[in-house]
């Protein structure tokens, strides 16, 4: 198994067709096809399987798959220690949700690439703590951020960088909006505007309903936060979001903060990667700069 074998099975899985991944990769046809042949036949399995002119990965391929990605990565830092320069270069794969991408990293990022212009940042969405956790733990990203309550990691190194407690807002035309204060009783029958399933604060929310033996009936779910905070301006419902995302549009009178009794925690902005993650030169240097700005 050498390096050209699995970029050309990695490509080959990417485009699952053997012309394309050729072209793509500046190869004769002829040599992507010995190297899958020659990765098939040292693993005894079929990597893919062949349906005409169509292919697809087998079961052993895609077990391979995550394989190769890390093979190839350790192969890049492994160059990358071996000739590290007085200024750090290379890439870094970010994983985080919309919000923090859109309100708490940008001034992180836009420092880093002041002081280090040689690394390039890959974003990779994470629509879901869970998913974070387990991209980190595939090798899929080098760092990620997520917001959850504190609880036990084995295989992570997590840094708690932030603390949100998370707003339930709606219009300053809502029928409670002068209320001094509501309770889940009250907003029963009112439309909730959800982030996706698997988000921590919406996670608690329903823990919170189900504690007070409350369950909406009315629940729209959104893909951006974006979209949520202008339904809500519009008065379409109600949302939970952390202060971060809030803050400024309680200020400007667009939304207004519903004084609500919730047995609901605050929840923690946090820096995680692998702990047996190799902390190359950039990634180092993005930590610090990050655990700098945030803490």
């Amino acid at each position: 198994m050498d390096h050209k074998q699995i970029t050309t099975f990695l490509k080959v899985a990417e485009t699952l067709n053997f012309t394309k991944a050729a072209q793509q990769l500046n190869f004769a046809q002829s040599s992507v096809t010995a190297h899958i042949r020659a990765l098939e036949e040292e693993f005894d399995k079929p990597l893919f399987e062949r349906l005409g002119k169509k292919i697809k990965l087998t079961s052993a391929g895609l077990e391979f798959h995550s394989y190769a990605e890390r093979l190839l990565k350790l192969t890049a830092e492994a160059k990358q220690a071996m000739s590290a320069s007085d200024e750090p270069e290379g890439v870094i794969v970010i994983g985080a949700q919309e919000s923090q991408c859109t309100y708490r990293l940008p001034p992180i990022l836009k420092e880093f690439k002041t002081l280090y212009p040689k690394v390039k940042l890959v974003f990779k969405p994470a629509h879901s703590d869970n998913m974070a956790r387990q991209q980190l733990m595939d090798g899929g990203m080098d760092v990620a951020f997520f917001m959850d309550v504190p609880k036990a990691e084995q295989s992570l190194t997590i840094e708690t960088l932030a603390t949100d407690s998370i707003k339930l807002v709606a219009s300053p035309n809502h029928i409670l909006a002068s209320h001094p204060s509501v309770d889940l009783k009250q907003l029963e029958g009112d439309t909730f505007l959800l982030t996706e399933a698997g988000c921590s604060y919406r996670n608690l929310f329903e823990q919170s309903c189900q504690n007070a033996d409350v369950y909406p009936i009315n629940q729209f779910e959104f893909g951006s936060i974006e979209a949520i905070k202008q339904c809500v301006i519009a008065d379409l419902g109600v949302a939970l979001l952390p202060e971060m995302v809030v803050e400024k549009d309680i200020e400007r009178g667009d939304l207004i903060e519903l004084n609500w009794h919730h047995d609901m925690p605050p929840v923690f902005t946090k820096m995680a990667w692998h702990k047996d993650k190799w902390m190359s030169p950039p990634l180092l240097a993005f930590t610090e700069l990050t655990r700098t700005m945030l803490s």
